[in-house]
């Protein structure tokens, strides 16, 4: 089964052509990086007209990479949450043309099932059940990935993603947007013991998360060192808020593991390429003893690739939409049949 899917849910505009859920037959990203790089984030308005420009050219792109034609397509699958609503309003329209034009089925693809995916085209082995870390600019949470359609979630962050404090406190230290990939860079070369953060535990479920205490404790080291003239040692700065984030999500899912008892473990999202995480992460499996699946770098970053690899287990459970589908700007993983 050959899905073109499509992914607008934020500034990279993606179509992608994905085979049988597992086989990625070409994967188009127009970015918008360099646009909203100086305004320092992503301006939403923007966003969505980028879209419009380019969602249609990038499609017959995917087409012409895969030598295909509209015809040699049988079904469609779209982001429809979460995001930003303007953005995935126009990938939700987009496909629905598609389906209505082409008499193929629509199918919707939540964009963190889409993440978690990610991992099916790098991995062709990986089958649930299995537990998936998703970290990325919106989302911080703890997946049982019981099948590939029927997940819970075990903890979530009860404020800010950890995706979202990379990109604040890399912001404020005068770093170029994306900020969470130039701290990441910038912490490899520090020393990660030479600034005291603090590692929150919120709540009763001890796989809930919190990082707002320890995203106002960097920005007040920083303000503090700018109001008094103290210089800050950066690249040190980096890797101590680093490692405190990392010392916020490993322990959890290392606990998580041990009481599902699975034998394969997954990272998904935009802050799987963070260097730090990936490295804890990899020493905590093989303590563990288990597999550890972290796709790519190419596949951790918003693609359509993933939507098409999700949306082909979302059709096998028969979550086909129609044209009343809508986009949201927020939804739950766990989502509702449409």
């Amino acid at each position: 089964m050959r899905i073109l899917a499509v992914e607008s849910s934020c500034d990279e505009t993606a179509v992608a052509i994905v085979e049988d859920g597992r086989r990625v037959l070409t994967d188009c990203i127009a970015s918008q990086v360099e646009l909203h790089r100086i305004y320092g984030g992503v301006v939403p308005e923007i966003a969505s007209r980028k879209h419009i420009e380019a969602i249609y050219g990038l499609a017959d792109q995917a087409l012409a990479n895969a030598k295909m034609t509209r015809q040699d397509i049988d079904a469609v699958a779209v982001t429809y949450a979460p995001g930003l609503i303007g953005a995935v309003l126009v990938g939700v329209n987009f496909a629905k043309s598609v389906s209505l034009a082409l008499d193929m089925p629509l199918i919707p693809v939540h964009h963190i099932r889409g993440h978690i995916a990610a991992n099916y085209l790098a991995f062709q082995e990986l089958k649930p059940p299995f537990l998936c870390l998703v970290v990325s600019g919106g989302h911080t949470m703890i997946v049982d990935v019981q099948d590939y359609t029927k997940m819970q979630i075990l903890g979530t962050t009860l404020d800010d993603a950890a995706g979202e404090c990379f990109d604040k406190v890399a912001r404020v230290l005068g770093m170029p947007y994306p900020g969470g990939a130039a701290l990441d860079k910038a912490s490899q070369n520090g020393d990660d013991t030479k600034y005291l953060l603090p590692r929150s535990k919120p709540g009763t479920n001890p796989y809930d998360m919190s990082f707002s205490g320890l995203k106002t404790a960097a920005l007040n080291l920083i303000h503090h060192a700018q109001q008094v003239g103290e210089q800050l040692e950066l690249d040190s700065l980096c890797a101590s808020f680093s490692a405190a984030v990392s010392d916020t999500l490993v322990p959890r899912v290392v606990q998580a593991m041990k009481q599902t008892g699975y034998k394969s473990l997954a990272v998904a999202g935009g802050v799987a390429a963070n260097s730090r995480i990936r490295r804890d992460m990899t020493a905590a499996a093989e303590q563990l003893g288990v597999k550890l699946y972290m796709p790519p770098l190419s596949l951790c970053g918003d693609n359509a690739a993933m939507i098409g690899a999700q949306g082909y287990y979302e059709y096998l459970s028969g979550n086909i939409a129609d044209m009343s589908l809508n986009a949201y700007a927020t939804k739950s993983i766990l989502g509702e049949k449409l």
